[in-house]
Parts: structure tokens; sequence; C-alpha cells
């Protein structure tokens, strides 16, 4: 997943049939549904004013690790990072270890190689794709999860979640975060003024788009300068339009970027980024333009905001909370239309993988694991937990709380981030591979066969034939 982050690998990653992904995809648009009025909780990325119940106080056994210290490296910044603190102090007051946050950049594993290199790993890293996992394990970094932490991931998650921390059948990493990618959100001022509804299919997200334009206002923000957005959107189109036999295949390069099923999502997707002000400030503008800007501008400058709508997953919500709208009544929320017989369902994730085989670590893992640490960070907003132990009331808004009931009630059957499975140096790496492609194709949308022919030739590279 990622406010922040994008590569992968070949790990197991669960496989979905089409009335499966059904079943998730409408249990989504229900919950999204049932909460598209005011919230009463207010914008719910500032905390929980509800006094929501919380996970229980103790559920899970840390040791005491009184003048220890250990350091958790991850690309999380600003708010984001501000509430992952959080975790780690109450984890610090549990234990007496001292635990320092370390930025890292993106791409991640060549951050943590020139840190193991100097001879100074962090005890545990935060890592954003399976394929990052797995490449850490192949080259002898990352070490097996222990005893306690491999129980606490049995109880608190579904096999799904704990299969794509796996490699070789050993587990190696908690993902204490997930995102649900399938999201796009609007500004409710924005749709009262154009008379515009939630669009269900491609086509009436078309037609909205068409009204929020007439209105004077941008259809779209996207944030192009961060790759991993346009993946995030191709991936949306290409797993409804293709299905998910086909998105499986892609995935792991068993079918070429040449095929015509590519050639068909890129083609679809040009139909928004090839139409002339559908994007905010056009080509140039939008790749100018980072994640977090992508959003705040959807929902600042009152009735006149840059865009009218911004794709992306329920992290969304952190960026929203720096602006003034409220999460349900300024800013709303529907699940990314069916571009073919069925609307997508794509997750992504990060997950703590340790990196020195101590018990400090280890019990860091452990304690990322349990609810009691998830329930921490989901209270503050902008943050979904695949703990299905966790209590869907500490959720800060009712938007949230449904989001993370969904994600809970689709147990196995979601589709990982594609981009997040391929090797790194294709699906992971700002300015190269697929990152790199797509910026030049949100440029010219045209080019659909240069574009698959780059794409291909990238991937061959990566992927090794």
């Amino acid at each position: 997943m990622r406010t922040s982050s994008t590569i992968r690998t070949g790990r197991t990653v669960k496989r979905t049939t089409r009335a499966a992904a059904t079943l998730a995809v409408a249990a989504l648009a229900l919950s999204l549904t049932a909460c598209g009025g005011d919230d009463d909780n207010g914008g719910g990325d500032k905390g929980d004013k509800s006094g929501g119940t919380k996970a229980p106080a103790s559920s899970v056994t840390l040791p005491k690790l009184d003048g220890e210290s250990l350091e958790v490296a991850a690309v999380w910044t600003g708010t984001e990072q501000e509430n992952f603190k959080q975790v780690l102090a109450e984890f610090e007051k549990r234990t007496g270890a001292k635990v320092t946050f370390v930025p890292a950049q993106d791409p991640i594993i060549n951050f943590l190689g020139s840190k193991i290199a100097g001879g100074a790993p962090p005890d545990v890293a935060m890592l954003p794709q399976p394929g990052a996992i797995k490449q850490a394990v192949d080259k002898g970094w990352a070490k097996p999860l222990g005893a306690e932490a491999t129980k606490e991931l049995g109880e608190n998650y579904s096999q799904g979640w704990q299969d794509i921390g796996k490699v070789g059948g050993k587990q190696y990493g908690v993902y204490y975060k997930a995102a649900n990618k399938s999201l796009i959100w609007y500004n409710a001022q924005v749709f009262e003024n154009a008379g515009a509804a939630e669009p269900k299919t491609w086509d009436e997200l078309l037609d909205t788009a068409q009204m929020v334009y007439d209105s004077g206002v941008a259809p779209f923000s996207v944030g192009g300068a961060d790759g991993w957005t346009l993946t995030d959107w191709f991936e949306n189109v290409y797993l409804s339009q293709a299905g998910p036999e086909k998105y499986d295949q892609l995935a792991k390069h068993e079918i070429k970027w040449t095929d015509p099923s590519v050639k068909e999502a890129l083609t679809t997707l040009a139909e928004i980024w090839g139409k002339k002000d559908f994007v905010a400030g056009g080509a140039s503008g939008a790749l100018q333009t980072e994640f977090p800007a992508s959003v705040t501008q959807t929902f600042t400058g009152g009735d006149q905001p840059k865009a009218g709508m911004v794709y992306e997953g329920d992290f969304v919500q952190v960026n929203i909370g720096e602006t003034k709208a409220k999460v349900g009544t300024d800013a709303k929320v529907f699940p990314f239309p069916a571009v073919g017989d069925t609307a997508p369902v794509v997750s992504g994730g990060d997950a703590a993988v340790v990196f020195k085989d101590s018990k400090a670590a280890q019990a860091l893992a452990t304690w990322l694991a349990s609810p009691d640490a998830a329930a921490i960070q989901a209270k503050l907003g902008g943050f979904l937990s695949p703990n299905k132990s966790v209590d869907a009331s500490v959720y800060p808004n009712e938007v949230q709380k449904k989001i993370a009931d969904a994600l809970i009630a689709a147990g196995d059957d979601f589709r990982f981030d594609m981009s997040d499975q391929a090797p790194q140096a294709f699906g992971g790496t700002p300015g190269k591979g697929e990152w790199k492609t797509l910026q030049d194709f949100l440029k010219n949308p045209k080019d659909v066969a240069g574009a698959q022919a780059k794409l291909e030739a990238d991937a061959a590279a990566a992927y090794g034939g």
C-alpha cells in the first residue's frame, strides 16, 4: 500500500473468484452508501471524539525490556509518521524499551542495503511491498518471526494476510497496515453544484466528470509526481476490465504487457488522462503534483477547488485531515466504478519485518501484530488494519468504520496491489519501470503501443526474461 510506497515480489497472493470479488465489492458499496451522509464524529482524522471502545488494554503479553534500544525504519512522513510514533510510545511504556523512528527513502530496499553495508541495519523495518520482503529474505537480511509474533498473527489475521508475509513457507512479515485502494473521494459541494451523483460504472464516471467540468471545476486531481498513484489507477481499471485471472497472470509476468488486455486498459485510462482539462493542471501540472497535494487541492478553495475528485485509498483521510473539510460531510467517497463485469477491489499494505533477531525486535513484531497496537493508530484516522481482532468502533468516523468492516468481511478474498508484487526495478522505483512509463503515458496518452512496448521491455528485464 502506500501513503508512501511500492515494490513487491512473488509471494503467494490470494486468488479471488469473480463471485467472491463481487461479494466484496457489494459489501463495500453498501457500506459506503450507508455512510454517505453527515458524519457525527466530525473530521475523523483529528482523533476519536466519541470515546469508542478500545481493544483490551493488555491483550498481548510483552517482555520487560528495560535498558534496551531499537530502531524502526519506514518511509512514512508527516501525520502518518507522527501517528505511528504514538504506537511506538505505547510499546515503550509497556516494555521499558527505547524506540527510535528512522525515516527511510523509497525504495526502502536500497535504503536498507546502504544501512546494512554500513553495519547499522534497523531492528525492524516497515516494508510496503511483498516483493521487498522476498528481496530482504533472498539477501539474507530478514529474520523469521519468532513463536510469539507468529502466534499473535495466527490469532488476529486471516490466512490470506498471513500468507502474504511468508517466503518459502516461513513467516517474515506482520501486515500492520492495510489499504483499500479502490476508492474515489469527492468534494461534496462541487458535486452538489454540478448536480452530479455517485457513479457506479466507468461510463457513469465519465458522465459525472463531464458534469463537474461543465460546472467550472476540473474533474480529477492526479498526483502524477508520485508514479505509484498511476500504477494504482491502472490496476483498478485492469482488474475490473480484464478480470482476476488475467490480473494474476500479468502480476507474475505470465502474460506480456503487450497483451491486448493491457492495450484495452490503457486506452480506457486515456479516456480521462487524455481528455483536455479533465485533469487539474493538465498532464504537466499533474506530473508536478505529489500525492498529498493532489488530495488537499481537492478539498480547499471553497466551491472552486482545483478539482472535484481524487482517486486513492482509504489513507486519503490523513491528508483530508490537513484541510478544513470533514470526512463524511464535505469529503465523501464511492467505490472505484466497474469498468468491466465487476468493480475492482485492490488492497495494499505495510509489513513489519525483523532485521536484527533480538528479544526486543521480536517483541516489537509481536506488539504490531496485536489489536492493541492497531487500535491506537486506527482511532487517529487515515489508517486501516487487516487485524480482525480490532473493534471497528475505535475508528473515528463512520466512513472509516465501514471500510474497515468491509476489509475484514472480505477475509482472504482480495487482490494485492500488482506493482507491489513486481520486482522493485519494475514496480517500485521512482523514475524507472512502470512508474516512469505511466508518467510518460500520462503526458502522452495517445501512445498506447509505445507505453506497452516500454512496459514489456522493463518487465522482461526485471523479471529475468
